[in-house]
């Protein structure tokens, strides 16, 4: 196979994976739009429902929770276009944590991690 060949099979491949990453995230609910969208917390555990009471109010103060979903849901960063997975969730809670402006302590970052994490878990199933 030469190289174009594999290329091209490598994108048509990675491109059905994007394609497909919204589906696997159907059972987890959000409401609202563009910059209100956010997620429905209804079906939460309820451990997790106080750990989204924390990020629905920190969270938000820098950027829209839309940013949050669309990372969640498919699995990739919508910044930066990387991977977002368990590894991504502790290093943007450290990245938080080390932001003066976040107004978040370590609790409040290991519960919004915590969240996170389930949220992946969630979205994959």
């Amino acid at each position: 196979m030469n190289a174009n060949r594999v290329r091209t099979a490598f994108f048509a491949a990675a491109a059905l994976c994007l394609a497909a990453a919204p589906l696997a995230a159907a059972d987890l609910k959000t409401v609202g739009s563009g910059d209100a969208m956010n997620f429905d917390p209804s079906g939460f555990r309820e451990e997790m429902k106080s750990k989204f009471e924390i990020m629905r109010s920190k969270c938000v103060k820098c950027h829209t929770m839309e940013r949050t979903i669309v990372a969640i849901k498919t699995g990739v960063a919508p910044i930066s276009g990387q991977p977002f997975d368990r590894g991504a969730t502790k290093a943007y809670g450290i990245k938080m944590l080390r932001k003066p402006d976040s107004d978040m302590n370590k609790d409040q970052v290991k519960a919004v991690v915590e969240l996170m994490n389930y949220l992946l878990d969630e979205a994959a199933r």
